[in-house]
This record gives structure tokens, sequence and C-alpha cells, in this order.
């Protein structure tokens, strides 16, 4: 088929190529890039000309046997973030986001600096018992663990900091952004809808 040919074709097909570019392909771009990102948490890290791991975390770190030491980096019984990107077709583009408050500082990384209140402090006191064993007003040690002890050791000492704000440093832990592999399969999503409707 020569270029005249081609051109011709296009104009036959233009009415149904506008709708695909307006309508058909945002819907579909938008799924693809939501699967995309999502398949990142379950394999624990971002892909983007290859999988690049993200950093352990402490809780995997601890050695517990808890639930939650069982759930991969960014993962949680709620799933949360997970569960929270999403897109927004409209015409001639999509948006792919997640509009979760900490959603930006897990996938850029930095350094937070959270209040300490009288909340967190309790919350410290109850999981410093659990990791531990003991019961409150008990002043008799469970031995269960080094692994329960140094998470004891980090909760007793959150518990009873004089800070007002404390700083943590959060990794980055990509799941949204450019990927070349979803650009790829975008492409050649693209090129065989155009081909359906050619008909080549």
């Amino acid at each position: 088929m020569d270029a005249k040919d081609f051109v011709k074709l296009i104009e036959q097909h233009q009415k149904e190529l506008g709708e695909l570019m307006r309508r058909k392909l945002p819907v579909i771009v938008g799924r693809m890039a939501k699967d995309h990102y999502q398949d990142n948490f379950r394999k624990g890290g971002f892909v983007n000309n290859g999988l690049q791991k993200w950093p352990v975390t402490k809780r995997q770190r601890s050695g517990s046997s808890s639930v939650s030491a069982s759930y991969g980096p960014l993962l949680s019984g709620r799933n949360h973030l997970f569960g929270s990107i999403k897109y927004v077709p409209a015409d001639y583009r999509v948006k792919v986001a997640n509009e979760v408050l900490y959603a930006p500082i897990h996938n850029e990384g930095g350094t937070v600096n959270p209040t300490v209140t009288p909340k967190m402090r309790r919350f410290a006191w109850a999981m410093y018992y659990k990791a531990t064993g003991k019961k409150k007003g008990k002043k008799k040690a469970n031995s269960s663990g080094t692994a329960e002890n140094a998470a004891g050791g980090f909760w007793k000492a959150l518990a009873l900091t004089k800070k007002p704000k404390l700083t943590v440093k959060i990794p980055q832990r990509r799941f949204l952004g450019e990927s070349k592999e979803l650009s790829k399969r975008i492409n050649d999503r693209t090129e065989e809808e155009i081909t359906k409707i050619l008909k080549l």
C-alpha cells in the first residue's frame, strides 16, 4: 500500500479512529497503567527497565512471627495504598494517580517530622507490651527472643522520648511513574487497536 492509499484509508475510518483516541484508548490505557502499578506492589519493586526492588522494611527484618511482619513493603492487611491507585479517563487523555496522603512520601522518599502525641505514646506502650510479652504493671520479663526484645526496646524508647517531634527517614519505594515496559505495552496496544479499525 502506497502513501496515497494509506491516507485514503485513514480518511475513510476517520470517525472510528477519532472515537478510539477520544474515548476508548483513555480507558484502555488507564486500566493497563493501574494494573501495571498495582503489580509493582505484588513484585515488591518498581518495573522500569527491569525490576527495581524496594528496600526491605524494619518489620520484615525483625524476625517477628507477627502477621504484619509477613507483608512485603507498602503492603498491609488493608492494602490501602495498593487499592487507592485509580485512573480517570477524559477526552484524549487519562489521569492515573494515588491520592492517599502518604503516597508521595513513599513514592519519592524523604523525611517526615511527626509530632509525638499522647495517643502515639499509648500506642507505643501497647506495642512494647505486645512485643515483649510483658503484662502492664508487671515487672517480670517474658523471654520472647532477641528480635521481639529489640522491637520492645524500639517501642519503649518511642514511648519515653522527650522529643516533641520525631525525624523519620522514609526510603523511596516508587510505585507510580514513567516505565519503559508500560510505555511499550501501551504503544503495542494502540497499534493493535488502530490496525483492527483499518483492517490491515
